[in-house]
């Protein structure tokens, strides 16, 4: 093997880390768009304008989100399992709230008439909006701890509900969520778009950032100083593989900042979050759009940044158990799976990010009406 088993367990919260980024900041601008599509657009010509200018390339963001997923299942397959039976309501709303998309995108414009299209409008609306509602509230209840424990055979209960996942701050999280995402679209929009539409977006844009940067700090005080943060007190050596329940953790609180104090330049990530949303107030007022664009790209990276920084090395901590909890340590695959995995990754993410800008390079240019009014029949 390359590396060492530990070092593995490190590089592989890093490359989930990676393609979570690489999903909110893709995905994530035409989550934002659509969220956006039925008040940026006050009429069937705007609404098909602000459509097609993520058409040619949602399904492309979309494998980010595959990418992440299958990471998970084979790089954490203990948090696979436990999300996938304590969040499944959550997921499935979300998976079905996806489900609006590419039926959206595809049926939308097939009939002339006004309701048939308004109603796959709102359609896009929910397949813009719930995911990253769900998202945000996922991981505002993971700071919490998830109620879940192992019994000594590895046996698995969860004692929560779907209810129990809209508690404030996990509803706080996930309005974050939808906020930076209703920012990145905008900004997104913005420079894609020009008249009326690229005007409303660029409002948007500033409103949706100076949200962001109102409910990031508000989180980051909730966390600093009323949420129990987790430690781990004792486990066995990190190059070795072992069972969750073979450590203890400590519940405290504040312990979420931790990392923070022991890796000082982690502290970069909320400024830059801050700093990239008033980036984007202020360069939005002045029409640059490219660069509002990029400094929101800066700060949803950031607030993701942020949270990891804050829970490494734990992925999923146990509110019931919390010598239960899932981290880098414990809940990963074998030594010789992470390291055949590490060279797929190597090489498959490079062509996936080479494509990915051979695309948008192809796109690139601002949708308007005239090339709507050109491409009656053939754009979205």
């Amino acid at each position: 093997m390359l590396f060492d088993y530990a070092t593995y367990k490190v590089i592989w919260w890093c490359f989930v880390g990676v393609l979570l980024i690489g999903f909110a900041l893709t995905d994530g601008f035409d989550f934002g768009v659509g969220m956006s599509l039925p008040f940026l657009g006050k009429n069937d010509a705007e609404r098909r304008v602000i459509i097609n200018t993520i058409g040619p390339t949602w399904e492309g963001n979309q494998t980010w989100f595959i990418a992440a997923g299958g990471c998970l299942f084979a790089a954490w397959p203990l948090v696979y399992a436990a999300a996938f039976s304590g969040f499944y309501i959550a997921l499935m709303l979300c998976l079905f709230a996806l489900f609006f998309r590419p039926v959206g995108f595809d049926y939308r414009s097939k009939i002339a008439d006004p309701r048939w299209r308004n109603a796959w409008d709102w359609g896009l609306f929910t397949g813009g909006f719930v995911p990253p509602l769900i998202f945000g509230v996922a991981f505002g209840n993971l700071l919490q701890g998830v109620p879940f424990a192992y019994d000594d055979t590895m046996r698995m209960s969860y004692s929560g509900d779907f209810f129990g996942l809209l508690n404030p701050f996990g509803l706080l999280a996930g309005v974050l969520s939808v906020a930076m995402l209703a920012m990145h679209g905008a900004t997104f929009l913005h420079q894609k778009t020009e008249g009326d539409i690229a005007r409303r977006a660029r409002s948007l844009a500033i409103w949706a950032a100076a949200l962001t940067m109102l409910l990031f700090s508000a989180a980051g005080v909730w966390v600093a100083t009323g949420i129990a943060g987790y430690r781990i007190d004792t486990m066995p050596d990190v190059n070795s593989a072992f069972m969750p329940v073979a450590k203890t953790v400590l519940q405290a609180r504040g312990a979420w900042l931790d990392n923070y104090t022991r890796y000082p330049l982690t502290q970069a990530f909320p400024v830059a979050a801050i700093a990239g949303a008033a980036l984007v107030m202020l360069l939005s007022a002045r029409r640059h759009t490219v660069s509002a664009f990029l400094a929101s790209g800066l700060s949803v990276a950031s607030i993701i940044l942020t949270a990891g920084a804050a829970m490494f090395p734990f992925i999923m901590p146990s509110s019931l158990a919390p010598g239960s909890s899932l981290t880098a340590w414990d809940a990963v695959a074998s030594h010789k799976s992470l390291g055949v995995m590490f060279w797929v990754v190597v090489v498959m993410l490079p062509i996936i990010v080479l494509y990915t800008s051979w695309v948008y390079r192809v796109v690139r240019g601002k949708v308007t009406l005239e090339h709507i009014r050109d491409n009656e029949h053939t754009a979205y």
